[in-house]
């Protein structure tokens, strides 16, 4: 019998070939992810304090009263419903899709009522939209400005 015990190598542990995957798992993850960033909303509310209203030569008024019943430029809609709403829109902007629309909203008016108008606004086209606002009592210009 032979016990000859034969001298075994120590194991070798050979980090590069693990080093290489890591590196592929990290480029690709690079490359996959997106880097969004989930931030607040920034809103730049409108300063009721304005100098003088502009003049919008080619405005549409539309105001919301506060039961819900709409007036495009004074003129009282029948209906209080969306596509009565677009229509009437689209009726006086007279297909110029570039005209200022100028929302005047009742303090008590739903706000659901005035995102229909929002919504109005961009079925029949028209993306420049504006508030109406009173001037407050401690200073700016009298009357509306926009």
């Amino acid at each position: 019998m032979n016990f000859h015990h034969r001298r075994s190598e120590e194991p070798e542990i050979n980090l590069i070939p693990f080093i290489d995957v890591l590196l592929v798992i990290l480029i690709f993850l690079m490359l996959s992810t997106t880097y969004s960033k989930f931030t607040e909303l920034k809103l730049t509310l409108p300063i009721a304090d304005a100098q003088r209203a502009r003049d919008y030569p080619k405005e549409i008024v539309i105001g919301v009263a506060g039961d819900g019943r709409y007036t495009v430029n004074r003129q009282p809609l029948a209906g209080r419903d969306l596509t009565t709403l677009t229509a009437a829109l689209r009726t006086a902007a007279g297909g110029d899709t570039e005209r200022m629309l100028i929302i005047s909203a009742d303090a008590n008016a739903a706000h659901q009522s005035v995102i229909n108008v929002m919504d109005a606004a961009r079925r029949a086209g028209l993306a420049q939209i504006s508030f109406a606002t009173q001037a407050s009592r401690s200073g700016g210009a009298d009357g509306e400005t926009r």
